[in-house]
């Protein structure tokens, strides 16, 4: 049973009203943010258009703000949109939809500007503008406005999409626009289409930045966004009313064959009944002389050749699939489909082929993913010789995988590290290529044979004698 002393709401409702009002006014004091909460939690209390009286307020002085937030000062602003998204949608969007999806029109309106001063290095501030265009639907379904307008106002916002804030608008909003609404903004962005931007006497361009092909004008910019927009609503849009060949149309017969954007057609096709044709979109994208083949494409291949029933082909496009690129995914459904024990042989077929390939990382990373700790470190002793001690987001949890059953091929691992570390003299990792050395040392003791490598002892004192002078590492042994 909580103390009576722990803070949760009902010892809180022990204190009465009068005393959790003072407590209230005692700890909002100097805190704006906790004194913009209460007031938004009082206004709500007088009904959703005094609550949205106050929510459009503070809108309105973040609209204006000017100073940069960098990432240290970025955490008050976070707080602050989320209270007004969240108050839109837990104290008005219930009561008055209209004037919830209003607010959050104007919400969404402030991305471009807080964008404009804002370092969103980390997504934060992106994020809560997504779930802001997420609750447009909500809102805009349970809102029912007229569709002219709406089918307006999302062309409108795609227009003003520079920093992706509006991202997937088209699928959110659909419900609520409806097909008559959703075939309006069509002929809208169609029209769109058509109007070109106008190109200004030439005295009168301004240049706004310069690229390879050299300068980059005003107007050639806002001509380039409005082809682009264009192009994605219209994509959009044909998914929203399962055109498939509306969708296949907004790419040139050349783009159509790049692996990622066939594998798109492909599984549109594959949704809509039309397996063989989804299959020509497949065959015809340009792989075979890609040194990387999306798993988008490959995904939509093995798809397409299920949905046609040619499940032999699929088995050894799957086996090719794994052996081209070690892939664990396609490796499992393989075997899953291999009758009792054929599965068996097949996989130390696998094995084998993994542990001769000619990338000695992209084997040990297919072996701890598979898992298989025994041929790792049966990888990294017949191989060692091949390590590269840079790659330390491979070898670190390889050692650590190792360390209990392999010491010696961990030991391998953490030496090529150090290695690497102290031959090319970086100075920022010798802290752990100490920590490396001092694993090394543990692990030691729990080596019979170090063959074909020298002991830890003749390690440490190589290391010492061909880098002695490297203060910087052997201070941490101090």
């Amino acid at each position: 049973m909580a103390s009576k002393t722990t803070l949760n709401a009902k010892n809180l409702e022990a204190l009465g009203a009068e005393r959790l009002a003072q407590l209230l006014i005692e700890i909002s004091t100097g805190d704006a943010a906790a004194k913009r909460r209460l007031r938004l939690a009082l206004a709500g209390t007088h009904g959703p258009k005094e609550a949205a009286r106050e929510i459009t307020k503070r809108l309105t002085s973040i609209a204006r703000a000017r100073a940069f937030v960098d990432w240290q000062n970025r955490k008050p602003l976070v707080k602050d949109l989320e209270t007004q998204r969240s108050a839109i949608m837990e104290q008005i969007a219930p009561r008055d939809p209209r004037e919830a999806l209003a607010l959050l029109w104007r919400f969404m309106g402030l991305a471009t500007p807080i964008f404009e001063r804002c370092d969103d290095g980390s997504g934060i501030v992106i994020d809560i503008f997504h779930q802001a265009c997420a609750d447009l639907g909500e809102v805009a379904r349970a809102a029912a406005p007229d569709p002219e307008a709406l089918a307006r106002q999302v062309l409108d916002a795609l227009r003003g999409n520079g920093f992706g804030q509006y991202d997937g608008l088209i699928d959110i909003i659909a419900p609520a626009l409806g097909p008559g609404g959703v075939a309006r903004l069509k002929e809208l962005v169609e029209d769109l289409g058509r109007t070109p931007v106008p190109v200004p006497p030439k005295s009168e361009w301004h240049a706004v930045g310069w690229g390879s092909g050299g300068t980059r004008y005003a107007h050639e910019m806002e001509e380039h966004a409005r082809r682009s927009t264009v192009e994605m609503a219209l994509k959009d849009i044909a998914d929203a009313q399962g055109d498939v060949d509306g969708f296949i149309a907004q790419y040139d017969p050349k783009t159509r064959k790049v692996p990622k954007i066939a594998a798109e057609i492909a599984r549109r096709l594959l949704a809509a009944g039309r397996a063989a044709e989804a299959l020509g979109f497949i065959e015809r994208a340009e792989v075979k002389e890609a040194r990387w083949i999306p798993a988008e494409w490959q995904d939509a291949r093995l798809g397409v050749l299920e949905a046609l029933d040619r499940k032999d082909e699929a088995q050894a496009f799957r086996w090719a699939c794994f052996a081209r690129d070690l892939s664990v995914e396609h490796l499992r459904a393989y075997l899953k489909r291999l009758p009792d024990f054929d599965d068996i042989e097949a996989e130390e077929r696998a094995m084998a082929h993994a542990a001769a390939h000619p990338g000695l990382l992209p084997a040990l990373g297919f072996f701890l993913d598979w898992p298989s700790p025994d041929h790792a470190a049966r990888l990294l002793i017949d191989r060692h010789g091949e390590i590269d001690g840079d790659h330390y987001e491979f070898l670190v949890p390889a050692a650590e995988a190792l360390s209990d059953r392999h010491p010696l091929a961990a030991t391998l691992a953490l030496r090529a590290m150090i290695d690497f570390t102290l031959s090319k003299a970086r100075s920022k990792r010798y802290g752990y290529a100490a920590r490396h050395l001092a694993s090394c040392a543990d692990l030691a003791g729990r080596i019979e044979n170090f063959a074909p490598v020298e002991t830890h002892d003749a390690y440490a004192a190589r290391l010492k004698s061909e880098h002695g002078r490297k203060s910087g590492f052997w201070g941490h042994f101090a």
